[in-house]
């Protein structure tokens, strides 16, 4: 414990009991005083707003009283990155990083383990949803007394937004990201679902997907050391229990953390990303101790490490400058690892409430064995792509989110004609409900064809041999797990622009099939493999129209990125 009467300038946990986590105003205040008091130590300031009009902050430790992005990235200098309250009903991480912060500011013994290492930290991020306070909204969580919101403002989810970017918050971090290009970023969280003896559970970026140097460095070196030293200090850490079936009995499954989640939109970026997940039904002491502790464990390795953390970012990004093949979704290996689990042991009874069996876990049954662990992924859609990208200007919400998040982009200077691969898009699997304000496509399939095209003057073309090519793939790779086209980005190609009065065009699909032997081909196998659909005329008739030459239109289901040849 770190009890007030150890602490100067004790934070609101610290004053409490406890199992109370800081208000934001009462946070924003803390660190204003910190840096008033320290300004050699930390910089803090506003440096942006969200969709309910509140302000963002950002703090900056350094060892030395340079703060200056531009001289420490110039310098080369490692960046440890803490982001805190993406969702404010989880909210250990607040409270721990002020502790930390406040610490480094009045024991410059602790202040020197920096190094050249810059702690950049993010006090609350969803501050709309911390505003929003209660104690009623997460049914299954042990504490703390009051605590916010999962959603913002606008009742979004900012762990489901960094790729689409619907709030001010997700392009303030996308701008963060790229501005400041951390090497470990740690974003704080609570988790929920089975229950077990651990407090802290781990996410970590997908090694698999890091490449051949980052991935087996955060696989083989890094976690090792997290869990081993979490463990000396007395809180014992596993992966994030993510049950293949309905207990962990039967082995747990590592987290595929598209871009749309923190981790994996670091990943982009060529960032280590950590999402520590503390277990809910532990008291909220408990919690903030584990997660402080997870902080300092992961900061300190960064700090030792970070040459060889920087060297191996260097390499991915070259590497990515020079690839042509990437894997945009990945699949779970069938072939497990093991991982020597504490849990507790699943019972299975009569519900109360119904004609069912419910599970419950018996604490004074603790047990301890080895279970499976599905650790590995393999490439699932792999894609060749172009030497470059062509964007046609009039989608302009896409070259934002590019060069918020620093893709190096070109105009086109004067019209021309250009070969290009384009997408054709096939069948989609649309949710049937909004999904984060969109109506996502889980199931993307495109046929790749060439052809020529005007390019003309002010489309953008995105090179491939640059640092953020990777960010350019999986956003504009329209099959990518979070790819703008999953999002609804495109949407209006999927639309035929112009109809038909079936009583007219009746006669023409006649002449049509006459005239077209392709058509009349494609007809008759659709005839075939449709006989239900032969009483229904608009089916028939949108067949023929959708199918012919004579009244193509070339945009409809033309998925516009170009890749130039």
């Amino acid at each position: 414990m770190h009890p007030e009467s150890l602490a100067p300038m004790p934070t609101p946990y610290e004053k409490g009991n406890q199992n109370q986590t800081t208000l934001w105003s009462e946070c924003i205040a803390f660190y204003e005083e910190l840096a008033r008091r320290f300004p050699r130590v930390l910089s803090f300031r506003q440096a942006g707003v969200s969709d309910g009009g509140i302000p963002l902050h950002v703090g900056v430790v350094s060892a030395d009283g340079v703060f200056d992005r531009e001289a420490i990235k110039r310098a080369g200098r490692p960046v440890f990155f803490n982001n805190n309250g993406i969702h404010p009903g989880e909210p250990e991480g607040i409270d721990a990083c002020m502790a930390i912060v406040r610490d480094f500011c009045f024991d410059p013994a602790k202040l020197a383990t920096l190094g050249d290492t810059v702690l950049l930290f993010v006090p609350v991020y969803n501050v709309d949803g911390a505003l929003n306070r209660a104690n009623t909204s997460r049914p299954n969580q042990e504490g703390p007394e009051l605590f916010g919101f999962r959603g913002n403002s606008r009742h979004l989810d900012l762990n489901r937004d960094f790729i689409k970017c619907d709030t001010l918050n997700a392009r303030f971090f996308n701008e963060l990201i790229t501005a400041w290009d951390p090497d470990v970023m740690v974003d704080t969280h609570t988790s929920n679902g089975a229950d077990y003896t651990y407090t802290m559970t781990l996410i970590h970026t997908q090694a698999d997907k890091l490449g051949s140097g980052l991935g087996p460095f955060l696989r083989d070196t890094m976690l090792p050391h997290i869990y081993t030293e979490m463990a000396q200090r007395g809180w014992p850490t596993c992966p994030y229990v993510n049950p293949v079936q309905d207990t962990p009995d039967d082995g747990i499954a590592e987290f595929l953390e598209v871009p749309r989640f923190s981790t994996g939109f670091t990943a982009l970026h060529n960032i280590i990303g950590f999402m520590p997940e503390t277990h809910m039904l532990k008291p909220f002491s408990d919690r903030y101790e584990s997660m402080r502790t997870l902080l300092d464990v992961t900061r300190e390795f960064t700090v030792r490490h970070a040459g060889e953390i920087r060297r191996l970012r260097d390499e991915a990004k070259a590497a990515q400058r020079r690839q042509r093949e990437w894997t945009v979704t990945w699949k779970m290996s069938d072939t497990p690892s093991t991982f020597r689990f504490k849990g507790y042991e699943a019972r299975r009874h009569p519900s109360v409430l119904g004609n069912y069996t419910r599970l419950s876990y018996d604490r004074s049954k603790p047990y301890e064995k080895d279970i499976p662990y599905f650790n590995s992924f393999l490439p699932d859609t792999v894609v060749q792509v172009p030497t470059a990208y062509v964007i046609p200007q009039a989608w302009r919400e896409v070259v934002e989110r590019l060069q918020w998040n620093g893709v190096r982009m070109t105009r086109v200077e004067q019209e021309r004609q250009a070969e290009a691969r384009y997408y054709h898009i096939g069948e989609l699997s649309t949710r049937a409900t909004a999904y984060e304000g969109h109506m996502f496509h889980d199931v993307v399939d495109v046929e790749a064809r060439t052809g020529t095209f005007t390019l003309n003057a002010g489309d953008w073309i995105v090179p491939l041999d640059q640092d953020n090519a990777r960010y350019a793939v999986e956003t504009l790779e329209p099959q990518a797990h979070d790819s703008f086209f999953r999002w609804g980005f495109f949407n209006s190609v999927l639309e035929k622009k112009e109809a038909i009065s079936d009583y007219v065009f009746e006669d023409l699909a006649v002449q049509l099939l006459e005239e077209e032997p392709g058509l009349r081909m494609k007809f008759d196998a659709w005839k075939a493999a449709n006989p239900g659909l032969l009483a229904n005329q608009e089916a028939v008739l949108d067949f023929i129209l959708h199918n012919c030459a004579r009244h193509a239109e070339p945009e409809w289901r033309r998925y516009p990125v170009l890749g130039l040849l």
